[in-house]
């Protein structure tokens, strides 16, 4: 019923960015949240930003003045920029949507694949 799809991760030098994207397609009503998290090995997945319909965002404290979340003009896709990244960022990064579909008001949760950021020194 609905596809998610990640995109941009890599390997960068601690100061460098990444842009991270993830789009959803399908029989999709409406987005309630859509955010981004990541997991670390050995650490459990955290919340690094999220954003509602309404565009209100939160932000993990350790990301706050560096990493910036969106959504595209199309409203399936949200963005993550990450700016002076840091070692401590490397970890799998998870899209996740919060969304309704066609079928009735249930809110269901999609995960992106995940995608690998490593932050060398």
């Amino acid at each position: 019923q609905v596809q998610v799809v990640e995109s941009g991760g890599g390997l960068v030098q601690a100061g460098g960015s990444l842009r991270l994207s993830c789009a959803a397609s399908g029989s999709i009503f409406s987005f309630n949240v859509m955010g981004w998290y990541r997991q670390a090995p050995g650490k459990q997945r955290e919340l690094v930003a999220s954003i509602n319909s309404g565009n209100s965002t939160n932000y993990a404290d350790s990301v706050k003045g560096r990493f910036t979340i969106s959504r595209g003009n199309a409203k399936n896709t949200v963005y993550l920029q990450m700016n002076s990244l840091k070692p401590e960022d490397t970890a799998v990064y998870y899209c996740n949507f919060a969304l309704r579909l066609w079928t009735g008001p249930a809110t269901y949760d999609y995960w992106g694949q995940g995608t690998q950021v490593t932050v060398s020194t």
